[in-house]
């Protein structure tokens, strides 16, 4: 989700540890170590020398979950974006998702660049005021972020709805630009979403690797109210976070979260306004020519689809 310069606040204190993950999900610590290695005998640290697209120096407090960072933007007034009705999936007759709903937020949007005044025009995110949108990063080769995201999105998309979900998507590259953060969670909470999931690709610096799933912090400012979901968007992340590590074989990021790929976060109004549970996750680095390569092949993609998919799925199901 590299979001441009504010996006990334200074260092946070760190909080206590939250509780040890649930049984199920400690269960999967061989199968991270063991993607670890592979991760590490495969790539390590390597990578260009390119400096990151808005890298925060060090990430908010992490969980004492299985995998972490920060980054994002959202806001209350009204969007300035162009509203359009969010794109809808007809989902399977049955399936063990049936009745539920799940909204994707591809994060950023391909035309954003084109539309540099409106996507700087300030929106409340309840702690204060931060930018509309930004145009996300890109790989040194130029696949950009919001490319990958909608990608995934839409691999995201075929996978719910085979398992019976009704699937909403905040943007499927028919906007202009945006839309805005505080619009990207109001669609979330307008269609009473089950759960929430925001895809996005870091901008770090060359070496940084790894992906990471930020979870909203308890916020209760202005507009925003997440104590509610607090608790069942950490549930959320730390399943998508297990299963996105035995989908990929990816391992926690390596620059933030200590490890455990979870960080949690007070500054992104996608997650401060949301009244549903939600979280965001950065699949990779697009920085680091080592993850560039993940990023850019569709068969890793799929595989990140179906991370991300059974974490919904095991979140839904309890």
């Amino acid at each position: 989700m590299s979001y441009v310069g504010p996006d990334f606040d200074p260092p946070q204190p760190r909080r206590p540890r939250r509780r040890p993950l649930t049984v199920a999900v400690a269960a999967l610590v061989p199968g991270a170590l063991l993607g670890w290695l592979v991760y590490e005998a495969v790539g390590g640290t390597g990578g260009d020398s390119s400096e990151a697209v808005g890298t925060p120096a060090s990430s908010s407090s992490a969980p004492a979950s299985p995998w972490s960072t920060p980054k994002s933007t959202d806001d209350e007034k009204p969007s300035p974006s162009p509203s359009k009705t969010p794109s809808t999936s007809a989902p399977a007759a049955s399936g063990p998702l049936k009745g539920k709903v799940v909204v994707i937020d591809p994060g950023h949007n391909p035309s954003n660049f084109q539309h540099t005044a409106e996507i700087n025009k300030k929106v409340n995110i309840g702690t204060n005021w931060k930018e509309c949108d930004t145009t996300g990063t890109s790989t040194n080769s130029g696949y950009t972020e919001a490319k990958f995201t909608l990608d995934v999105a839409h691999r995201l998309r075929t996978l719910l709805e085979q398992q019976g979900a009704t699937v909403k998507l905040t943007q499927d590259g028919d906007r202009t630009y945006g839309p805005c953060v505080d619009e990207r969670a109001r669609i979330g909470n307008k269609a009473h979403a089950d759960a929430v999931v925001s895809i996005h690709a870091d901008g770090a610096g060359a070496g940084q690797r790894g992906f990471h799933v930020i979870l909203p912090g308890s916020v209760h400012a202005g507009a925003a109210d997440t104590r509610p979901i607090v608790a069942a968007s950490a549930d959320l992340g730390e399943r998508i976070a297990g299963k996105f590590v035995r989908a990929t074989g990816s391992a926690p990021s390596n620059y933030v979260g200590d490890g455990t790929g979870l960080v949690t976060r007070k500054d992104l109004g996608g997650l401060n306004l949301s009244t549903v549970p939600k979280v965001f996750i950065e699949c990779g680095n697009m920085r680091d020519t080592k993850d560039a390569a993940q990023l850019t092949s569709g068969a890793w993609r799929q595989k990140a689809a179906q991370g991300i998919s059974e974490g919904i799925v095991s979140f839904l199901r309890g």
